[in-house]
């Protein structure tokens, strides 16, 4: 190698081959003495072999250790990520070029430059693997498409009065967290019926401090007040001990607690106390009513089962906490149509644990070839042993066949779902005589009121319909545009659209590929057709845009307007080279149209609606260089309001704990144009 070897969270590279692109990520540090080495230099392999070629020199000075490989293509895009027992034997088989499917043997032609990193032991690279084509994401390895971390809960430890919340990401404050959660849905519908059975808190630190009656949570029963002392402490950490319990997986101690409660009340004729606890059973039940099935021998396991048919694999997870069901959810991961079930199932577990805490069990389908090796990787990563079992009967076996039989159903959906996109999108390109059937399309759509607030929204749909991840909000922020102007709007939000495309991906390819082909490259960052939400004076303000960006050519602009009376199904479509024109009252092509302008329209009201809340919030100390929570919380606490500070003199605010001379002229000053006091 040529440069320093530099050591870097465990894993040593060459500094002068260092790309921001090759970084191994973050996260690798479990991976000590990886050793990064790129054979295609250090070798001495002739320049210019390609695929199958290339691939025999390198082989002949690979060491026989455990590690991980990369291939990649001339254009220096990661094609592949896989690890081996033996890099030179593993290596070896993409050498000889035979026995190989079409995709494999599509990349190995592809192959241009490949590099390597070694490892102490098959399970490091195995996490290292997995790891890499998360950040990766390469064109031809089984990948996991939804990458979204799971909602927990957590009950907080740092404030007098804990407050339970739904949590995402690091686990950064002090608390206790109960999880995963299939959903934030979930988590939401659990936190609500804990407040009405353990009448916790759920306002941000920041209310609860500053707080001097009971909200409105406590007047209907939702909270015990614990901010103006409602409910002394010792009580309230009585009801947190409860809410913790009870997600700890003791709920039939805590029910059985007050059952007792609620009947020695009734006892004594205080049928009020008595109704309190019937209501708070009540929630639980509520809670417990929703979580499905609850297995009595299953207490912590994640549970798998895929289905794999029609090229398409679906993944079914149900995830069980303290003997609860906390929800289920689907995945249907990108892979080789050619690879089996059980291949697709290996893939996938090891990406999905990348980045989450693992159960003690884990529940699969199928079989998975490597499950000694992943399941010594896991436990590795976990701390402790974490057992991966195939059941073959009794509850567990049928745990199992009733998350397979949620997975056939998943997949059935999907499949139609995804027929029926493909052939609206087959029609869509018939009736606007496009030369290809569009990947991408996205809709554009402004929001304001009386031009305040404004904002233009974008959403993305393609072959599986809606792509939430590729959605974009632009506030509009020329002073230029007078207020209301929706042609100015939209020329504002596609000069940055445009603008920044070219400057990231330069000009698209419009080269037409087969449905087989686009099966296997990523999804386009250039957009095959535009939908603006408006008629020719929309559509013209568009084209002058595109026209001067030089990318007429390249993108299909199509308007539409809404019909006489704003009535839905009288859409006219504007497109150039043709006469505007509608569409039958009942084409499928017109519903759909329908369907992506609505969902634009939700998009930028909601857009609209956060940034004019977020601005009907905004307090005016917030704009004060230094002033910072806690002196904003002294200020609020000793005027009552932003108003009452904005008119105090500056002895006044002198008056304020932590408010010295300097910091009392910087406030004043900040509302006073003139401050000479």
């Amino acid at each position: 190698m040529n440069g320093r070897p530099v050591q870097d969270g465990g894993i040593l590279y060459d500094e002068t081959d260092k790309d921001e692109d090759d970084d191994l990520p973050e996260g690798t540090a479990e991976v000590g003495g990886a050793r990064d080495i790129d054979w295609n230099e250090s070798a001495g392999v002739p320049e210019g072999l390609r695929g199958a070629e290339l691939i025999h020199a390198l082989v002949k000075r690979l060491p026989n250790s455990p590690g991980v490989y990369r291939m990649f293509n001339e254009a220096g895009d990661v094609l592949y990520v896989g690890k081996a027992r033996s890099l030179k034997k593993r290596v070896t088989n993409y050498a000889l070029g035979r026995g190989h499917s079409n995709r494999i043997t599509r990349m190995i032609r592809e192959t241009a430059h490949m590099e390597f990193v070694t490892t102490r032991t098959e399970t490091e690279a195995l996490l290292l693997e997995a790891n890499l084509i998360k950040r990766l994401r390469p064109r031809f390895n089984v990948l996991l498409r939804d990458d979204k971390s799971f909602p927990y809960i957590l009950v907080t430890a740092d404030t007098r009065a804990p407050a339970i919340f739904k949590h995402r990401g690091a686990r950064a404050r002090k608390g206790d967290y109960f999880g995963p959660f299939a959903s934030a849905g979930a988590v939401g519908r659990t936190i609500n019926s804990l407040q009405r059975a353990f009448l916790l808190r759920t306002c941000t630190d920041s209310v609860f401090e500053t707080r001097t009656r009971p909200c409105l949570l406590y007047q209907i029963k939702r909270c015990s007040g614990p901010c103006t002392h409602e409910i002394s402490d010792g009580d309230y950490s009585e009801l947190v001990r409860e809410a913790k319990d009870f997600l700890s997986g003791k709920s039939q101690n805590v029910k059985a607690h007050m059952a007792t409660a609620m009947n020695e009340a009734a006892e004594e004729l205080d049928f009020e106390r008595a109704a309190i606890y019937r209501d708070r059973l009540a929630a639980l039940s509520h809670v417990q009513s929703h979580q499905g099935i609850n297995p009595s021998g299953v207490e912590e396991a994640d549970v798998f089962a895929i289905h794999h048919e029609g090229g398409v694999s679906c993944i079914q997870v149900f995830f069980f906490r303290t003997g609860q069901n906390w929800g289920n959810r689907a995945y249907f991961p990108k892979a080789d149509p050619q690879l089996s079930g059980a291949e697709v199932l290996n893939a996938f577990l090891a990406q999905f644990y990348d980045d989450k805490p693992c159960p003690r069990q884990i529940l699969l389908s199928e079989t998975v070839e490597e499950i000694d090796l992943l399941s010594q990787a896991l436990s590795e990563r976990a701390g402790y042993k974490v057992s991966i079992l195939v059941p073959q009967r009794g509850e567990k076996k049928d745990l199992v066949d009733h998350v397979l039989s949620n997975a056939r159903e998943a997949h059935g959906r999907k499949l139609a779902e995804t027929a029926s996109q493909s052939r609206l999108l087959e029609g869509f390109a018939k009736t606007f005589e496009l030369a290809y059937v569009p990947r991408r399309i996205e809709i554009y759509d402004n929001s304001h009121i009386m031009g305040t607030n404004a904002v233009g929204g974008m959403v993305v749909a393609g072959p599986e319909g809606f792509v939430k991840g590729q959605y974009r909000k632009f506030n509009i922020k020329s002073t230029d545009i007078t207020p209301g102007d929706d042609f100015g709007m939209m020329r504002e939000v596609m000069t940055r659209r445009f603008s920044r495309l070219l400057k990231e991906e330069g000009l698209p390819d419009r080269t037409e590929i087969s449905a087989a082909e686009s099966a296997d490259l990523p999804f386009p960052a250039w957009p095959d057709v535009i939908l603006i939400d408006g008629g020719q004076g929309q559509m013209t303000a568009v084209r002058a845009i595109l026209d001067e960006l030089g990318v007429t050519d390249r993108v299909t602009a199509i308007g539409v307007a809404k019909g006489a009376d704003r009535e839905a199904g009288r859409e006219r479509f504007f497109a150039a080279g043709k006469p505007d024109f509608s569409l039958p009252p009942r084409d499928p092509v017109l519903y759909f149209i329908q369907r992506l302008r609505d969902e634009a329209h939700r998009f930028a009201i909601g857009s609209h609606r956060a940034r004019r809340k977020k601005e009907m919030v905004k307090n005016p100390l917030d704009e004060i260089s230094g002033i910072g929570p806690t002196r904003k919380r002294a200020l609020l606490q000793h005027f009552g309001t932003a108003k009452a500070v904005s008119r105090a003199a500056i002895a006044d605010l002198m008056a304020v704990e932590g408010i010295s001379e300097s910091v009392a002229r910087l406030v004043y000053s900040h509302f006073h144009e003139d401050a000479t006091q």
